[in-house]
C-alpha cells in the first residue's frame, strides 16, 4: 500500500515562500481561515496563534500549497495529494540542501523557464550542460534554498 506524504520545507517567512513556490510550480494556496475561526470561536486557538496573509487567516509560521487539481479537505483547506508545507524555524539555513526540488518546463524552453522563475526571485547558481544526459541550471529561491530548473 502506498503512502500519502507532503514535503515540509523550514522557513524564515512561511506565507512568502509559499507564495514563491506556488507561483513557480502553478499550484494552490491551501486556505485554513475556515478552521481558524470554527478554533477561534470554541476558544480552542489563541489569537497569538494566527495571522493574516493575502486577506485569509492562516496559523503563524506555517503556510500550505497544493496541487490544483488533487483533493483537499474543505474545512482545514489542506491537500490529500502533491503538496507542501512551509513552516517558519528560529534558525537560518546552513549548508547546502540535502533534498531538492526538480522543476520542469516545456522541452526546448529552459531560458524561458529561469526567466520565469527570476521575475518570481529566484536566481541563478550554476548551468550544467552534459549533452544528451541533460542541460539545467541549479537556482535558488527567495530564502537560498537549492533547486534545478530543468
Amino acid at each position: 500500500m502506498a503512502l500519502n506524504w507532503k514535503l515540509v520545507i523550514d522557513s524564515k517567512n512561511a506565507p512568502v515562500l509559499a507564495d514563491f513556490w506556488a507561483a513557480a510550480l502553478g499550484y494552490e494556496m491551501e486556505d485554513p481561515s475556515p478552521l481558524i475561526e470554527q478554533l477561534l470561536a470554541a476558544g480552542h486557538l489563541g489569537e497569538d496563534a494566527v495571522a493574516e496573509h493575502g486577506g485569509r487567516k492562516i496559523f503563524r509560521g506555517l503556510a500550505g500549497i497544493r496541487h490544483p487539481e488533487d483533493p483537499f479537505d474543505q474545512l482545514s483547506g489542506v491537500g490529500r495529494g502533491r503538496r507542501l508545507l512551509f513552516q517558519d524555524v528560529p534558525e537560518d539555513k546552513s549548508g547546502k540542501n540535502r533534498l531538492h526540488i526538480d522543476v520542469h518546463g516545456e522541452s526546448g524552453d529552459l531560458e524561458g523557464l529561469v526567466a520565469r522563475l527570476e521575475g518570481l526571485g529566484a536566481t541563478r547558481v550554476r548551468e550544467f550542460d552534459n549533452g544528451p544526459a541533460g542541460h539545467w541550471w541549479v537556482m535558488r529561491d527567495p530564502e537560498g534554498n537549492e533547486f534545478c530548473a530543468a
